[in-house]
C-alpha cells in the first residue's frame, strides 16, 4: 500500500511541478502576476505533502 501511495503522490508532484511552476518561469506576465501564482503552486505542494504525511501515519 505505501508504494502505491508514494507513486500516486510522486504522480501528483511531478504534476503540479510541470504545470505550475512552468508558468512561474516561462510565462510572460507581470511579476504580481507570476508571484501569486507561486505562491499558490507552493501552497499546492505543502497541501500535498501534508496530505500525503498523514495518510501515511495512517497506513502504518
Amino acid at each position: 500500500m505505501k508504494i502505491v501511495l508514494r507513486l500516486v503522490f510522486g504522480i501528483a508532484l511531478l504534476l503540479v511541478a510541470f504545470f505550475g511552476l512552468g508558468p512561474v518561469l516561462l510565462a510572460d506576465g507581470l511579476p504580481g502576476e507570476r508571484a501569486l501564482t507561486l505562491i499558490v503552486v507552493l501552497l499546492i505542494f505543502g497541501l500535498l505533502f501534508m496530505i500525503y504525511k498523514w495518510l501515511l501515519k495512517k497506513i502504518t
